[in-house]
């Protein structure tokens, strides 16, 4: 008799899987958290461990944020008329106040509310070590000063507390700093995630593609070499707002001259590419990832998935971070995804309930790269999942059960979420220790680092 830690029986499995439909049915999962089998009608007798009973509610895999800056969780409602530059300008002076325990905890509060929330794994965009301000209008940024690498490691560290599988992505900042050292903090950031982080919920780490706010060529040849150097990919912010958008587009040749654009090159955001940029993109096997909630939080625009899956880009979606959705919805995230989709093309056919969950689970886990352990309930991956409960409250019959998880059900129906098979959150509460005290250290800290850079809570 296989050895079991936990079988969920009694549910309506949504695996995600490309050659897999919903059923009702069970899953098992191993004593090291990965899912050992699962299947149709009832769950096989004398199963070991722990037994839950879904009592038919969904079980899918938990959410794939593909972007995202977790540090942001006490800026919510922060500027909330301002476009992009704006609002970046006014975070940027808030969190230049913040020191290496402030980060920490600001970090930990923002992933346990993914984790609340049903995102089970993450791409992060770690805040850079140097504090500055960018000016769109003159296309350069100020520098105020450089923290010690140990900002940089306690944000690692708190995404590993937490319990959040995480890509920890890690800004080069060769302009700002001599470039062997700058290739140095790299260099040893990297290491420290490989020797910090379980390797369980190490899912790699990433260059912080920052062209958009560089002034020179040589920043995307920095990003490249990097790369190379340690073999892993890169998420560029471009393209997201209307703004300076001549400027912007002129950066996109950089990245192509620099020998960029490749399987594992990510846009984030991609919001504004004209044609050429479109087809270059997909066609070097570059991939796009969608924030459909921040577009329209900070009037960035619609990228047009559509025209993107046409041309055969891997597509992830991200919840991008705290201040510019200000509830970490992976629900809303969707509805916003589809709804904004089928306006602009006048097609409600053009992106399904089940194409949307795949985005936000199993593509956002290709586009990454870590499809073969996070995205989908399949033999051999973690056992990380949501169940999810149309009946609580109550949102009716179920007419097809892709729509009603993706278009009816939110996290007012989130009852439990699972990372390797342990119970991390449940009815919205986590399961952590420091959950009771990371509030307290939230409020407290950004009340401070507010008072210091004369910004002004309303309460």
């Amino acid at each position: 008799m296989p050895e079991h830690a936990l079988t969920i029986m009694n549910a309506i499995v949504i695996p995600m899987a490309d050659d897999t439909s919903w059923f009702r049915g069970w899953m098992t999962i191993d004593s090291e958290g990965r899912i050992s089998d699962l299947g149709e009608g009832e769950a096989p007798p004398l199963q070991t461990g722990e037994t839950v009973d879904a009592q038919g509610a969904f079980v899918a895999p938990g959410f794939v944020s593909a972007h995202s800056h977790i540090f942001t969780s006490g800026m919510r409602g922060m500027t909330p008329g301002d476009n992009l530059y704006g609002w970046v300008g006014t975070q940027s002076s808030f969190i230049s106040a913040a020191d290496e325990d402030d980060i920490y905890w600001f970090t930990l509060h923002g992933c346990l509310d993914f984790i609340n929330n049903g995102i089970t794994s993450a791409y992060n965009f770690t805040d850079s070590r140097v504090v500055g301000r960018y000016d769109p209008t003159t296309d350069r940024r100020e520098i105020f000063s450089i923290r010690s690498e140990r900002y940089l490691q306690r944000q690692v560290d708190a995404a590993r507390d937490s319990g959040l599988r995480t890509v920890n992505s890690i800004r080069l900042d060769s302009e700002f700093q001599p470039v062997d050292q700058a290739f140095g903090v790299f260099a040893d950031a990297v290491s420290y995630v490989t020797s910090e982080v379980p390797t369980a919920l190490n899912l790699g780490t990433s260059v912080f593609g920052a062209v958009q706010w560089s002034e020179a060529a040589g920043a995307a040849r920095d990003e490249v070499r990097a790369m190379d150097a340690h073999g892993i990919g890169n998420q560029a912010h471009f393209l997201e707002t209307s703004e300076a958008l001549d400027q912007q587009r002129e950066k996109f040749g950089w990245y192509e001259d620099a020998g960029a654009l490749r399987e594992g090159f990510l846009f984030g955001h991609f919001v504004h590419p004209d044609a050429y940029m479109a087809e270059r993109a997909a066609s070097s096997g570059s991939g796009m990832v969608w924030q459909p909630t921040s577009n329209g939080r900070l009037g960035s625009g619609i990228a047009d998935i559509v025209r993107y899956r046409e041309l055969g880009m891997p597509i992830g979606v991200g919840l991008d971070d705290q201040s510019c959705t200000d509830i970490s919805d992976p629900f809303q995230n969707m509805r916003i995804g589809m709804y904004t989709q089928r306006a602009l093309h006048e097609d409600a056919s053009v992106i399904m309930p089940r194409d949307m969950m795949r985005l936000h689970t199993l593509g956002s886990a290709e586009a990454l790269g870590v499809a073969d352990r996070i995205g989908s309930l399949e033999v051999g991956k973690f056992a990380d999942f949501v169940v999810v409960n149309p009946s609580n409250p109550d949102t009716g019959p179920v007419w097809d059960v892709y729509a009603s998880y993706a278009f009816a059900c939110g996290l007012r129906n989130l009852e439990r979420v699972y990372i390797g098979g342990t119970l991390a959150s449940e009815s919205g509460r986590a399961v952590h220790p420091a959950a009771g005290r990371v509030s307290d250290e939230l409020h407290g800290r950004v009340r401070d680092a507010a008072a210091k850079t004369g910004l002004r809570l309303a309460w």
